[in-house]
């Protein structure tokens, strides 16, 4: 299996996990395969409250992003180093993400909850302790911005479905549905 294929297929397999999870939970949700730029999947409760949900899958315990998502960063062609000029602002902070480990058959996926916010403090502190360490020049590729965060990262985040249980509870309910109205 190709790269990009395998790539998407794990993405696609990620979504279906996620709206699985949380239909055990009572939600309703739904997959949208990568055709909207800001989420995967939306949640939704009998109430008619939604919750948009990025996802983010991988088959091994690494996911892949680049730097530049999460700070700003300027590169000296001269030199190749790089320099953090701080964390980007995010226009989605509150934005929920889904990190999904797909395991083998026979094995337990696992789900990390958590904010865009949290993922970019991950991804930040990530990030600038491994460039610290090289000087902020990579050894061989100094104009990559190749981040990856880890399980060991983000484990707090492990089975956070109460940010979505809370997220869906605190929002206010269709106001077109009428009590007893089904």
């Amino acid at each position: 299996m190709s790269s990009g294929r395998g790539n998407k297929l794990a993405g696609q397999i990620g979504e279906y996990l996620v709206c699985a999870e949380l239909g055990r939970r009572g939600f309703i949700a739904t997959p949208f395969s990568g055709n909207v730029p800001t989420f995967d999947v939306l949640a939704t409760d009998e109430l008619c409250r939604t919750v948009p949900i990025q996802v983010k899958a991988t088959r091994s315990e690494k996911w892949p992003s680049d730097a530049r998502t999460w700070m700003n960063i300027e590169f000296d062609s001269h030199t190749g180093v790089q320099k953090c000029l701080g964390a980007k602002p995010i226009s989605n902070p509150e934005l929920i993400y889904v990190c999904v480990t797909i395991a083998s058959p026979g094995d337990r996926d696992r789900f990390f909850v958590l904010t865009m916010a949290d993922l970019q403090k991950v991804c930040v502190d990530g990030y600038t302790l491994w460039m610290d360490k090289h000087q902020w020049k990579r050894p061989r590729s100094p104009e990559s911005y190749d981040c990856r965060y880890e399980v060991n990262e983000i484990s707090q985040f492990e089975d956070n479905w109460d940010l979505i249980i809370h997220r869906l509870q605190t929002r206010p309910p269709d106001s077109s549905l009428v009590p007893g109205d089904r």
